[in-house]
């Protein structure tokens, strides 16, 4: 999806084939393969990746995950995304991305420290803060980063904060990170709804993913005076035409382990929430969801895309027939990357924002990103998703092409 979706924005750019050649291969794959000891004494060997995809207008950044289903394909797809991600948005990085092949809901509080030390001892060749920035992604949180930024500083002899954003609060964090990707969702969302004269205030929200970015961009899109009617996580969906109470459906889960059972609503699967009548659909898990099979039966108006590739090229297709508007992943979701980028900056110079102004500047280089992708699609006469890639591409050709080639 990443590799065709870039031939297809380069077609249009007329982009040069050495330079296509350049823009569509990793800069760097790096493959570890390290011990862990379990709780029980015994030895397990793990597999972890770091690609760092390009770095022509600044560090990579780019987040780790862990899960069973990683593979080194999905994480050069992903460090690709980033590049695009980062330069859509304007911050001065690359991108990159980080993976381990593990199951951590299986694993000790023990054991994920331990895997976490060690995996981020064997990178720590080629992640610091001038060079590539790790952050936290599926199955990663503040106290993951912590551990990488402290194993690393271990390492140099002295605290170094930047080397990871996500971080706790105590150990360099920053404020608003928690809430920056829905956030970024929210303030891109107001932006497309004002494009088709759509009110947010009682607009229907159906949410699938009630993980991070979605239990919070409920909560936010509930502030604006949305109502919420579905929502899922991996177990099951819940439905309620007449709306669901984000801050109860997360006690409940956080309560029960799922979102499954939350009495007043209808159960429903994780698939039908994409479908169910509403104004605007987030999909907030996975890749691949929104596909050629069900893209005709989903009733959204907009689609705001909180999840890293959710919505695959065919399905694309059938979407801009019915006129639905996708605000793609690398503009959509951009809000986490760009807070990070301010977390960065406040390490760096050791000198901290609010919160407020960290919401106010996001704000801003949301809607200004927003603006110049609906530019370059009324321009080249194509959806967000192309117009989007467009101005990324562009951005980081013209980075590469200024910088030349050494020697």
């Amino acid at each position: 999806m990443a590799v065709q979706q870039f031939e297809e924005a380069a077609d249009r750019l007329n982009l040069s084939e050495d330079m296509r050649e350049i823009l569509r291969k990793p800069k760097r794959e790096l493959t570890v393969n390290f011990p862990v000891r379990l709780d029980d004494g015994r030895i397990k060997t793990f597999t972890g990746y770091r690609v760092q995809h390009n770095v022509n207008r600044g560090p990579a950044k780019g987040g780790i995950r862990y899960s069973p289903d990683v593979t080194l394909d999905e994480v050069k797809a992903l460090a690709m995304w980033m590049t695009w991600k980062c330069a859509v948005v304007g911050i001065p990085y690359g991108g990159a991305k980080g993976g381990v092949i593990c199951d951590p809901k299986a694993m000790s509080p023990g054991e994920l420290e331990r895997l976490t030390r060690r995996y981020a001892t064997e990178i720590s060749i080629i992640i610091g803060p001038h060079s590539d920035i790790p952050a936290p992604d599926v199955n990663t949180n503040p106290q993951i980063m912590a551990w990488i930024m402290d194993t690393y500083s271990m390492h140099e002899g002295f605290s170094i904060p930047a080397v990871v954003t996500g971080k706790p609060l105590s150990i360099g964090g920053s404020e608003g990170r928690n809430d920056a990707t829905a956030m970024g969702v929210l303030f891109v969302t107001r932006q497309a709804a004002r494009r088709i004269g759509m009110p947010l205030r009682g607009a229907r929200v159906s949410i699938q993913g009630f993980g991070n970015a979605g239990s919070i961009a409920a909560r936010l899109f509930h502030q604006e005076g949305c109502k919420i009617v579905a929502v899922s996580d991996t177990r099951g969906g819940i439905y309620n035409e007449a709306g669901l109470d984000p801050a109860a459906v997360l006690r409940h889960k956080q309560e029960r382990g799922s979102v499954v059972g939350f009495p007043a609503a209808q159960q429903i699967s994780p698939q039908e929430v994409l479908e169910v009548p509403c104004d605007i659909l987030i999909p907030a898990a996975t890749e691949g969801v929104i596909t050629e099979a069900n893209a005709g039966r989903i009733q959204a108006r907009i689609i705001a895309e909180a999840a890293n590739g959710p919505t695959t090229p065919q399905a694309d297709k059938i979407l801009g027939r019915k006129g639905v508007i996708v605000i793609p992943d690398i503009l959509a979701n951009a809000g986490g990357v760009t807070v990070s980028y301010f977390e960065w900056v406040q390490d760096l110079q050791s000198f901290f924002w609010g919160v407020e102004e960290i919401t106010q500047k996001l704000e801003l280089i949301m809607n200004r990103a927003f603006a110049a992708v609906v530019e370059k699609a009324e321009q080249y006469h194509c959806d967000l998703r192309l117009a989007a890639n467009m101005l990324a591409i562009s951005r980081v050709a013209e980075a590469t092409q200024i910088r030349g080639i050494y020697p």
